[in-house]
């Protein structure tokens, strides 16, 4: 790149607008192109402490959005309100200003930090406003060294500065638009994406994971097939529901769905719930039972925790398995089956059958077709709108008008491990709809294993202060909420000033947009 010394005025310009365009031209990342607009007035300008500051509409105040030569403390320091100093004065007036030396001007506050009293000797700064059509929304400042004092050339460069701006501006606006468009263009993807789940989903199943999406696409593949699903994953992850899935979505429906809980049931009794029994068949069969193999006759047999069962009826479930009959206990009449087998386990099958308490050439047959349920803390996605969903349910059982949750009490609910996966969510959505007063679930009626669930992973308890934050937190926020993000109506149905509620969002970092309906 030239040195400024080496060409001429004109062509410095030149080169320099022609850099300048080449960047906006160019641009995606607008933080990006902005720096090295300033990086560009720095080599081929001499102008230093490039700095483009934005009028933030939440706060009123101008903020620092990039600057060149300045370090991050520097820059997080450079806040200004409309009128206050240099910057302040352009931005509220839409007027340039040239301050011909910072050492001698009283306005120049020096917010920043960045230009210490050695620094000040001989510089000028140069102040110009950025419009969006008829609208100021910024400034471009630089320092600058006039060697023989303010001339024609400050008065030249003032103009540079302005037409730049100019530039900035259209950039600005023309990357917010591509932004804008981009952003439709990814919700419309996710719109169609989550239509398209919809339609892949299997009733009853709450989730639009993808790990979920994994399970509806293997339940969709096997749901017409008569091969025994083997249904792996912890406790509580909703295997039941697949089981039901399988079957009332399959050519079976019209059939009997039956399901036993292999854990539940002591060898004998299990023996006798599967294959039915004679009288007389042992001490208490006083009459004939017909077992759940020949009730599910064509229809579905969903056996539970599969991995319990001893191994005498591994040996029994294998025959039924392999050649698809079976003998009552106490009978020698073959009986004929045509049931779709599913099971499931929470177990470790593989170790087990290594461990020889499971039978290898049955796990084998049952393996035929595994689906893997993921855990709730592996589809987190999926928490509030399976809580939403629960939330509903029990309000409606209850009658109590409770329509929505929190935000303190959704970050919890997202935050927490989910030992008992859904299970132990939806008895937490019950219990919280049991003793919930309002009209939002709040974090206080959630269990108290999610309310110091952070806490418990550094072995301390959650500090009285950071309680009584949080529910300030969330008490303005439900307010802002309601009120349409309206402070002044925020602050009154609080009972206290716009003062101090705008001191608590600014502590809290809220943003009260956020919670505004636009109204079309």
């Amino acid at each position: 790149m030239l040195e400024p010394k080496n060409i001429s005025k004109e062509l410095q310009d030149l080169t320099c607008l022609y850099e300048i365009t080449k960047a906006l031209a160019s641009a995606v990342n607008l933080s990006d192109c902005l720096e090295q607009i300033m990086q560009t007035l720095a080599d081929l300008k001499s102008m230093e402490n490039g700095t483009i500051t934005i009028l933030k509409p939440f706060t009123g105040k101008l903020e620092i959005e990039v600057a060149h030569g300045l370090s991050a403390e520097n820059i997080k320091r450079g806040k200004y309100m409309l009128g206050e100093g240099i910057t302040g004065r352009v931005v509220a007036s839409g007027e340039p200003i040239i301050v011909p030396s910072i050492a001698n001007e009283p306005l120049f506050l020096n917010k920043t930090g960045a230009r210490g009293v050695a620094n000040y000797q001989n510089k000028s700064f140069l102040c110009v406003p950025i419009r969006d059509e008829h609208q100021v929304i910024g400034s471009l400042s630089v320092d600058r060294v006039y060697k023989n004092g303010l001339d024609h050339q400050a008065d030249a460069d003032l103009r540079f500065l302005t037409v730049l701006s100019g530039l900035i501006a259209q950039t600005t606006r023309r990357i917010q638009i591509v932004n804008r468009e981009q952003e439709g263009l990814r919700l419309e993807n996710l719109k169609l994406k989550r239509e398209l789940s919809e339609k892949n989903q299997i009733n009853d199943i709450i989730g639009n994971s993808s790990r979920m999406q994994d399970v509806y696409e293997m339940v969709h593949r096997v749901v017409d097939s008569n091969a025994t699903v083997l249904l792996r994953g912890e406790s509580g992850t909703g295997k039941t529901l697949v089981a039901k899935s399988l079957h009332y979505n399959s050519h079976r429906k019209t059939k009997p769905f039956l399901v036993v809980n292999c854990s539940a049931l002591p060898e004998t009794l299990l023996e006798s719930e599967l294959f039915g029994h004679e009288k007389g068949a042992f001490t208490g069969a006083t009459e004939r039972r017909i077992g759940r193999f020949e009730q599910a006759e064509g229809g579905t047999l969903f056996l539970d925790e599969i991995g319990e069962i001893s191994p005498s009826v591994q040996i029994k479930l294998l025959h039924v398995v392999q050649e698809r009959n079976f003998q009552r206990l106490g009978s020698t009449l073959t009986i004929q089956c045509n049931v779709r087998l599913v099971a499931a386990t929470n177990k470790d099958l593989e170790r087990a059958v290594k461990e020889g308490v499971f039978r290898e050439d049955l796990y084998y047959r049952l393996n035929v077709f595994p689906v893997y349920m993921p855990p709730l803390r592996e589809r987190r996605t999926d928490i509030l709108l399976l809580a939403e969903y629960f939330l509903d349910k029990y309000a409606r059982e209850n009658k109590k008008k409770i329509s929505r949750i929190s935000t303190q009490a959704i970050d919890m609910l997202i935050q927490y491990h989910w030992p008992g996966n859904v299970r132990e969510l939806q008895n937490c959505m019950e219990r919280a709809v049991l003793i919930c007063d309002d009209e939002s679930i709040k974090g206080i009626h959630l269990p108290p294993t999610l309310q110091v669930a952070d806490a418990s992973k550094s072995n301390n308890l959650p500090s009285l202060a950071g309680s009584v934050e949080n529910f300030e937190k969330e008490l303005i926020i439900e307010s802002l909420k309601h009120h349409n993000g309206n402070q002044t109506k925020t602050a009154e149905s609080l009972n206290t000033s716009l003062r101090i509620i705008n001191y608590k969002i600014h502590q809290y970092n809220i943003d009260p947009k956020k919670y505004k309906i636009s109204k079309k």
